[in-house]
């Protein structure tokens, strides 16, 4: 057994459904978890099923009676608390992630910063669940609004960063009182795993309500029972535009929330004003990062046909660098996809773009041979294409980056928007005013909008997420907290008289 995972000690929690402090037995399925490092299995989790589902929520809803009665500031000292534990544990979970997902160990380790910068934002954050106090029309009278604990959140979380964005709604919510259910994805059961065992250390040596963390491991019926249960008012759902869709749709019948971070179809424009050590650099890591499983990966590289040539070869050689291999060894750059049904979808996708047109500069390939044993490395590649390709305006989950020529900035930003995701985009210029125009109403309709950085690497301390297919929802920083919280109007009428709204009388 690999160092990291004794250290983890996962093995003590193997059921399906966990409330923090017991196991909850379960009849459900068992899903395996292999690695797409090397194609070996690691363990095995038993899914929860219907029953174990059912004594996981009611434990929540009680959970949360006491929870929400502890004051924010005490809670936030819980979640500093977690914030320490994940330092301590920072290599074995970050070596763990880096196995079961397969991205370069670098990116392991950062997934885990990304989980502590979190906690350290959340704990300000308990001392800082502000509302507005107003002006009342009526003498004598206070008008103030307050926030109070939303309830039960659900969170379905994807492969792609098996631990970082649970955190980002789980710390957040957890200092806004609420209690948390927690499906992972089944591709990376054991980084859920791992989390919760260390989560509930911290909650046992401060007497936090069991069931205020909970863990539900399972397939896609999973997510769906959270979907449709009125006792969650808050479902906070990662993925695919068409689980989105589901989701969103289930929650929306019954009138509950959802939070939805989906698809994302990233561009960078590249002008002819861009400093092109730095444009090549972003570009290189936002398309190749994560062998290109992010969803603020660089899908399309929108370049000035005055200097196209040039940024193409420069990609070129800057590809013939790029070294692939087992991501927990640090010399190289790019690690495998997910599994052997993202391999085919990178397939499917290189052979639709040849089919529509598309030529390409780089090509791709499975890697076979030793090291590639478990069938999921391929290598980057980048095709000349067109901006109405069916497959450009499709988001493949995996390195294929298209190339794209403009010749107005008008065009570009026309281009930049003209797919249906919206999330990440980027330009890179010197130039203020094409800057500004990007950032402007009339620019980009992304979510996130940057200047001479790539469309990846998104800080904690921002609002995270996208528009249109994206799904419009809000994570981690500014006042993405209002999610997890229901907003109170309060007027206090502290005057001898009872006067009415728009003057109405009403004598007696």
């Amino acid at each position: 057994m690999q160092d990291f995972l004794k250290q983890l000690d996962i093995a003590s929690i193997n059921h399906g459904a966990s409330t923090g402090v017991h196991d909850t037995a379960s009849k459900g399925k068992t899903i395996t978890s292999a690695s797409p490092v090397d194609g070996k299995q690691i363990a095995s989790v038993v899914c929860a099923d219907k029953e174990a589902y059912e004594a996981t929520v009611q434990k929540a809803q009680e959970a949360f009676l006491e929870w929400r009665t502890w004051p924010a500031p005490k809670r936030g000292e819980i979640v500093r608390q977690i914030g320490e534990a994940l330092r301590a544990k920072k290599q074995a979970l970050g070596q763990l992630v880096s196995y079961e997902m397969g991205k370069s160990l670098q990116e392991g380790y950062g997934e885990v910063q990304e989980m502590i910068d979190i906690c350290d934002f959340a704990v300000g954050l308990s001392r800082q669940l502000h509302g507005l106090t107003m002006h009342s029309e009526r003498p004598l009278h206070r008008m103030y609004e307050q926030w109070h604990p939303l309830g039960l959140v659900g969170i379905i979380s994807a492969f792609n960063f098996p631990v970082a964005v649970w955190s980002w709604n789980s710390m957040l919510a957890w200092v806004c009182g609420d209690v948390c259910i927690w499906k992972p994805s089944e591709k990376t059961p054991l980084c859920a795993v791992a989390c919760q065992k260390i989560i509930a250390e911290v909650f046992a040596k401060n007497n936090v309500p069991e069931g205020v963390s909970c863990l539900v491991v399972g397939e896609r019926e999973v997510g769906e029972w959270l979907s449709h249960d009125i006792r969650i008012p808050l479902v906070s759902a990662t993925g695919s535009t068409r689980m989105g869709k589901a989701v969103g749709a289930a929650v929306g019948e019954r009138l509950g929330r959802s939070l939805l971070e989906l698809g994302g179809n990233n561009a960078i424009i590249i002008s002819e004003h861009a400093d092109l050590n730095i444009a090549i650099r972003g570009a290189l890591f936002g398309a190749v990062g994560t062998a290109g499983q992010r969803c603020t990966t660089t899908r399309r590289l929108i370049i000035h046909e005055s200097i196209y040539d040039t940024v193409k070869e420069k990609l070129v050689a800057a590809y013939a660098q790029l070294q692939i291999g087992n991501p927990l060894d640090e010399k190289y750059h790019v690690g495998p996809l997910i599994d052997t049904d993202a391999v085919a979808a990178y397939e499917k996708a290189i052979a639709q773009c040849k089919t529509e047109g598309g030529r390409f500069v780089v090509e791709g390939e499975v890697l076979q041979g030793t090291g590639y044993e478990s069938g999921c490395y391929v290598r980057p590649c980048i095709a000349e294409a067109q901006p109405h390709y069916k497959i450009v305006q499709h988001e493949t989950f995996a390195p294929v980056l298209y190339l794209l020529k403009y010749k107005t900035m008008d065009e570009a930003i026309a281009i930049q928007n003209g797919v249906p995701q919206g999330l990440s985009s980027s330009i890179m210029t010197l130039n203020m005013r094409e800057a500004e125009q990007f950032l402007s109403s009339a620019g980009s309709d992304c979510g996130i909008a940057n200047v001479n950085i790539g469309t990846s690497g998104a800080e904690i301390g921002g609002a995270f997420g996208g528009e249109k297919e994206t799904g419009g929802g809000r994570e981690s920083g500014s006042d993405a907290w209002k999610n997890y919280m229901r907003r109170q109007t309060n007027t206090i009428n502290y005057s001898t008289n009872l006067p009415l709204a728009q003057g109405i009388q009403f004598d007696l």
